[in-house]
């Protein structure tokens, strides 16, 4: 088996699909999705000179050496809610009753708070304070302004961007849809969970964990499924699993042992390998193919190697066919212990990031990690790269770790 580089096995995955057609759909629907084009803002925020606090509303010049001995009294002419306008506008000598979010009357450039004032019973006022123009009041467009730039296509639509686009008189996003996807695990050694297992069984929880993996990068999966190291097994679930979904995804049987079985019966039905074997540890056994329209990840069996394996090519295609790519974040850290690896391949070591005393560079935690273990990824920040071309890494030395904490997205063609 030929192994292709980190770098270009994930270029060589993503020419396996090509980004859906967008969609527009109602906003609640669009959570978690990622934008399609770019949005810019439809109307001013706020779309009027409103109140910041309940109070009144006042020419300011009037407020002009007020305080509690010698008050400056208005004469009260309106009252103004959030949602309504003003009646009339302000004379001199006169005040407005105001409410938070009430557009300002004319005349009007300050508000005065409700506690620093007080309504006598002869239909006037009492304003106890100086208040500068512009008091406690909401400027036209302090926000935003209408045709200012808000969100680049590629943005992820979380609750906050959501309320800004509701907040913005939008009633759907024009997003591109979730690709489907279907789990498929192997293995005559797997049982389900919650049945009984004898000492030399597997319970199954690569379905668990990738379809939530899948979820996680925004797919919907519509199935998961079992099938033991049996060609035509794999072959009736393959066929029949195929019109349903998107990406297709296998854990198990993807080495080169007797029963490994996914890669033959794949090359049996016609399917294009794009990928098949990368210089990374763990998870050197995935491939990417492409069988007619679908989009097959073949992962190794073993959870840890599976959860890089998909983290490095399974995401990234998943998020391709949302139209985005991702850029994570990376920072330099000292290891925190020695490393012996195979000078060829990319290593990629779960790890915290830990701040010492004494500053500089902060230290990559790695943890123990092997190909069949996952508990080393619960709380993980992310992986410390041990690249390609050097075999021995001591305490100290300075590495990249890739981040997986606020990544940024970046729309693609397609």
């Amino acid at each position: 088996m030929s192994l292709t580089s980190l770098t270009s096995a994930r270029q060589a995955a993503l020419e396996a699909v090509t980004p859906a057609p967008p969609e527009p759909v109602p906003l609640l629907q669009a959570h978690g999705r990622f934008l399609a084009m770019a949005v810019s803002a439809s109307r001013s925020l706020p779309g009027c000179d409103n109140s910041a606090m309940d109070g009144w509303a006042v020419r300011s010049e009037e407020t002009l050496g007020a305080n509690r001995d010698r008050p400056a009294r208005l004469r009260i002419v309106d009252t103004v809610y959030a949602g309504a306008p003003a009646s009339r506008a302000l004379q001199p000598g006169e005040a407005a009753r105001v409410f938070t979010g009430a557009p300002i009357p004319p005349g009007a450039d300050a508000v005065v708070r409700q506690e620093a004032a007080r309504a006598e019973g002869d239909g006037l006022v009492s304003v106890f304070i100086t208040v500068p123009p512009g008091h406690d009041i909401r400027r036209a467009g302090e926000e935003v302004v209408a045709g200012t730039a808000l969100f680049p296509a590629g943005q992820r639509a979380d609750a906050n961007v959501l309320g800004v686009l509701a907040s913005m008189g939008a009633a759907t996003a024009l997003v591109r849809p979730s690709p489907r996807v279907a789990v498929l695990a192997t293995g005559d050694e797997l049982i389900s969970p919650g049945t009984p297992a004898l000492p030399h069984q597997v319970y199954e929880s690569n379905l668990i964990l990738i379809a939530a993996l899948a979820r996680e990068a925004g797919a919907e999966v519509v199935a998961t499924e079992r099938a033991r190291d049996d060609d035509a097994e794999l072959r009736t679930a393959i066929t029949r699993l195929a019109p349903r979904v998107d990406v297709l995804i296998t854990t198990g049987g993807a080495s080169v042992g007797d029963k490994d079985r996914v890669k033959r019966v794949l090359s049996e039905l016609g399917a294009r390998f794009f990928v098949d074997g990368v210089a990374l540890k763990p998870g050197k056994p995935v491939a990417v193919a492409r069988l007619g329209a679908l989009a097959m990840v073949v992962l190794p069996g073993n959870p840890g190697a599976a959860t890089v394996a998909f983290d490095q090519l399974g995401r990234p295609l998943l998020l391709e066919l949302q139209g985005v790519r991702e850029e994570r974040r990376r920072v330099r850290a000292r290891l925190s212990e020695a490393r012996h690896k195979q000078a060829g391949f990319t290593y990629l070591i779960t790890a915290t990031v830990e701040h010492r005393e004494g500053g500089g560079l902060p230290w990559a935690m790695m943890r123990p990690q092997g190909s069949g273990q996952i508990l080393q990824n619960v709380g993980s920040e992310g992986f410390a790269v041990l690249p390609p071309g050097r075999a021995d890494f001591s305490e100290g030395d300075e590495v990249e770790v890739e981040l997986f904490d606020r990544p940024r997205y970046v729309a693609v063609g397609g």
